[in-house]
């Protein structure tokens, strides 16, 4: 399920879990503030060819987020939950639901953090109320969605030496 051209890191270790991990080349507390901060999600959320149109965040204990997103032919996904645990910069914890959900139940979406010498490696485990559901997400281009929406954000994290070269 790993592409070895993708830095995207897939797993399934149960029949309700999928993982998801990337290294990023930016500190823990900044790509903890990419994942909550509306201004920066809006300039990396989403996969090639989607944008978030609406972005709130209402970060506290119980409170709520809500992302709007905009894609190919005025395709239209919004997905919202609320927050269960928030330790910036090492985790965050949400639910999320579709309002065109194609499975059943919430899911609990845990980001952890983990920051090595100024690197920090994200991992996501999404956790499906029922097997049916996962193995629905597992037919969808998710992996590739989530994979390109984290190279947008790792182009955010850390820019291109060319365009440091151009810019000196």
């Amino acid at each position: 399920m790993t592409n070895l051209d993708d830095p995207l890191v897939v797993h399934t270790p149960g029949d309700r879990e999928i993982v998801l991990s990337r290294l990023f080349e930016a500190p823990a507390q900044l790509v903890f503030a990419a994942f909550t901060r509306p201004e920066l999600l809006a300039r990396w959320y989403g996969a090639r060819g989607w944008r978030l149109t609406e972005c709130d965040v209402d970060l506290r204990i119980g409170g709520r987020w809500r992302f709007v997103s905009q894609g190919p032919e005025g395709a239209r996904m919004v997905q919202a939950g609320v927050y269960q645990q928030i330790e910036p910069p090492h985790r965050l914890v949400c639910t999320e639901l579709f309002d065109d959900q194609s499975y059943p139940g919430e899911t609990l979406v845990s980001h952890e953090f983990s920051e090595v010498a100024g690197r920090t490696t994200v991992t996501t485990t999404l956790l499906y109320a029922t097997a049916e559901g996962r193995n629905i997400v597992l037919r969808y281009p998710m992996a590739r969605g989530v994979g390109q929406s984290f190279t947008r954000l790792a182009d955010l994290l850390h820019p291109t030496t060319t365009t440091e070269e151009k810019h000196p």
